[in-house]
């Protein structure tokens, strides 16, 4: 069998080649001059980076002192490659049929899905030498049994990140796909590659935002985001939609949705066919909804009472004036869940409890005593770095909250949109989903810091009067509001078995559901697909493994459950309905169509970096033309 020869290599020197190699030089010329202008990282960059160091440090101080483990796993490992070097020898001389793999990819990897990492045998080698490698490395650090749990688990994820980023997928010349493309258009993937990365370095903070999707292929307000409403109320930091009403009836008791603030409400809005607020309105719900700002410098000291003050609180007393209404039930999702928690706490503590009926908390984490794999960037040293970074700007960028999540998920939100984008050359697919968790918003340094600190680090809101609002000490064994939970199987956000523990707190009635799939997926799960299903328990044991041990499985989305909990418990009263409302019938005037300002709000407008990008292209330009006068370029220019 041939190895690597299928693709038809032909004359390399020939001049389409070399101007095209020409051009790819003056990308990369263009490519480093970028990376110098950002060489040093900021304060938190620096901590994550030094934390990095300090865990890759222990973890091999701690094997030193295992050298049984460490004679095990490299003995294996040797044994592993005489025989993949000898079945790789057999089959580069034709003796026969490729033989099975030594080691083999899961199954939900798909790095390896092109045929030629199984058929041929230099890419079979290849895949193989790096599982190895691969599974050398997890051995040896599941083998640590000496270092902190908080340790072992950062040790994990920086080995994580540095064994994924030296895949073989990521290299020109070790990814079968990228070689083909490479040989089939002479390079021009490449140079179209650079040109993309250097587009996405300018439009990242630090790290690399990789481009997920077309960004040109959508407007907010008019193919995402459009179910029909108004703007009836705004202050500095939030927006309050009022959907307009699809039934001739509405229940009597309004429904406000409090959305997270780490990125933008409309991820309930995305589509006509999946959108949440568009089935609540024609469940017959009166839906006001919350449209965080995007702040920037001027909102810096914007704290977490301000938050819940200028958030639900405000927002409450504007449906009273938009509908006569005392009460609300409140509908809130991952931070905006913690907010929300905190807000009925308050009004608990300041008795007026009764303003709302009920609360639904959507993936959100309470009892932060296990928040995942996020905690990897959130100990002492880290969060002092970030503290500093966000006193100095007076916010955290969104896009290196962006691309910290993406590490979460860094093979299926990073390295594949590597490839594709910066190898393959490739311009990202149109896809709604993707423009949303690419649409950031920034952070207030005083609300974020706080937050971190209060909530993930300490994990205060579990205490009793452990978290302080406005001077009003708050606790949420007080709260006797009825409470629904629904969390989702898969979420690496707000893992369901953390979340969970947020149903041990109040003591009022509590009902938790638990979704199919991710944070995402399981939430926004409408009845129409009829996917991935929930379980439901009516027990609410100690432990979360017990709770799933005695929950039943249901079928479809879990939407419908929660209207049946809503309408069987009387939090809306489906025999006391009224005239549907419609916004600027009450005392608060229409201020703009819905979607809103607010939401629109991108972060190089916030910040103010459209016109330095206009600064940057213009120099970007001259740059261009200086290197095009380097010797050979006529040649280039010719064959173009």
């Amino acid at each position: 069998m041939q190895s690597g020869l299928q693709f038809g290599v032909g004359p390399w020197a020939n001049e389409e080649w070399a101007a095209r190699l020409e051009t790819i030089g003056q990308e990369y010329q263009l490519l480093m001059q970028e990376f110098i202008t950002r060489a040093l990282p900021g304060e938190a960059g620096s901590t994550i980076y030094q934390d990095m160091r300090d865990n890759l440090r222990a973890g091999a101080q701690a094997l030193a002192f295992k050298p049984q483990s460490i004679y095990g796993a490299q003995m294996r490992l040797a044994q592993d490659q005489a025989r993949l070097w000898q079945q790789t020898l057999r089959e580069v001389a034709g003796a026969g049929e490729p033989g099975s793999l030594i080691i083999e990819p899961e199954p939900t990897d798909r790095r390896f899905k092109d045929e030629a990492w199984h058929n041929d045998p230099y890419y079979r080698y290849i895949m193989q030498h790096y599982l190895l490698l691969v599974r050398l490395v997890n051995e040896l650090i599941e083998s640590i049994d000496s270092l902190p749990t908080q340790q072992q688990r950062s040790l994990a994820f920086y080995a994580r990140q540095y064994v994924n980023a030296m895949a073989p997928t990521n290299f020109v010349t070790t990814n079968p796909e990228v070689m083909r493309l490479t040989l089939e258009t002479n390079g021009q993937n490449l140079v179209d590659g650079l040109k993309r990365l250097r587009e996405d370095l300018a439009n990242s903070a630090e790290g690399i935002n990789v481009a997920m999707t077309d960004r040109q292929a959508f407007r907010i307000g008019e193919n995402i985001a459009v179910t029909p409403g108004e703007v009836v109320y705004e202050n500095e930091l939030m927006q309050l939609i009022q959907y307009r009403p699809t039934t001739e009836q509405v229940f009597k008791t309004p429904l406000l949705v409090v959305p997270p603030w780490i990125n933008k409400y409309y991820i309930l809005d995305l589509r006509q066919d999946n959108s949440m607020m568009k089935w609540l309105v024609d469940q017959g719900h009166t839906v006001f909804l919350i449209s965080w700002r995007n702040p920037g410098v001027e909102q810096s000291d914007i704290t977490w009472a301000d938050y819940m003050q200028m958030g639900p609180i405000t927002a409450m007393e504007a449906i009273e004036q938009a509908c006569g209404e005392k009460s609300v039930n409140l509908l809130s999702y991952c931070v905006g869940g913690t907010l929300t928690a905190s807000t009925v706490a308050y009004l608990t503590s300041t008795r007026r409890a009764r303003k709302v009926r009920s609360v639904t908390y959507m993936a959100t984490l309470l009892d932060f005593r296990d928040p995942g794999e996020i905690g990897v960037f959130l100990n002492e040293t880290v969060l002092q770095g970030l503290e500093r970074q966000m006193e100095a700007d007076g916010y955290l960028d969104g896009r290196v909250m962006a691309f910290s999540f993406n590490l979460l998920r860094e093979n299926d939100l990073f390295w594949s949109f590597y490839v594709n984008n910066y190898l393959k050359g490739e311009t990202p697919a149109a896809f709604d989903l993707l423009y949303w968790n690419t649409d950031g918003t920034n952070l207030p340094a005083a609300t974020h810091g706080w937050y971190l600190r209060n909530m993930y680090l300490e994990n205060r809101l579990v205490e009793p009067g452990g978290i302080e609002l406005d001077g009003v000490k708050i606790d949420l064994r007080k709260i006797s509001t009825p409470s629904y939970f629904i969390s989702t199987r898969e979420d690496h956000i707000a893992k369901w078995q953390s979340t969970y523990y947020g149903t041990q707190l109040p003591k009022g009635p509590v009902t938790f559901v638990l979704g199919g799939s991710g944070h995402i997926a399981g939430i926004v799960n409408p009845p129409s697909r009829t996917k991935y299903g929930y379980w439901t328990n009516d027990e609410l044991p100690d432990t979360h493994e017990a709770w799933l041990e005695g929950a039943t499985q249901n079928e479809g989305s879990w939407w419908p459950h929660w209207q049946a909990w809503m309408t069987d418990n009387g939090y809306v009263d489906a025999d006391k309905q009224v005239p549907a409302r419609q916004p600027g019938e009450g005392e608060l005037k229409i201020l703009e169509p819905a979607p809103g300002r607010y939401v629109k709000q991108t972060i190089p407008e916030v910040l103010g970096l459209l016109e330095r990008s206009a600064d940057h292209a213009e120099t970007a330009a001259g740059s261009e033309a200086e290197v095009a006068e380097s010797p050979g370029q006529e040649l280039s220019q010719e064959k173009h």
